[in-house]
């Protein structure tokens, strides 16, 4: 019997963080959180490629053109969409999500949904790090233990 388990391995992993530039103040501490908990983990800084967007409804636009690229082993999308007083809110949330599960699936890349989606400024502090744990971090762990399995996998 085979059991495929994560690693947290940076053996030759090339990885895109795509981060939104809307609420600035929480996705910079996402940002943040990701490359340190990369480079907690053994990664080198030039293994990884920043790319900023707008917003988070842009995002998997531009993990589309990345991953198409095939040279990168994981994609991860940061963001944090705060809700406001008209539907905006769910609109952005919708699209964005729906986008990037369906970038993943298209490309056979992993496509990491690290957008905080929260009702409060007081949340997206709690989320980013500034408060307690961060997305930005938990999501680049997501795409290491992504690459291992998929590599696992393609391995069989």
């Amino acid at each position: 019997m085979k059991i495929l388990q994560p690693q947290l391995s940076q053996s030759c992993v090339q990885i895109a963080i795509v981060v939104s530039d809307f609420n600035r103040t929480i996705t910079e501490k996402l940002e943040q959180g990701a490359i340190e908990t990369f480079k907690t983990h053994g990664g080198e800084e030039d293994q990884l490629v920043i790319v900023h967007v707008p917003g988070a409804y842009e995002l998997p636009l531009i993990a589309k053109k990345l991953a198409q690229k095939q040279k990168y082993d994981a994609i991860v999308c940061l963001g944090a969409v705060i809700r406001g007083a008209t539907s905006h809110y769910d609109y952005v949330c919708s699209n964005a999500a729906s986008g990037i599960s369906a970038v993943s699936l298209e490309t056979n890349t992993p496509i990491i949904f690290g957008i905080i989606t929260v009702e409060t400024m007081e949340q997206a502090f709690e989320r980013s790090g500034i408060k307690g744990g961060n997305k930005g971090s938990d999501a680049i762990i997501a795409a290491l233990q992504m690459v291992s399995i998929s590599r696992q996998i393609e391995a069989l």
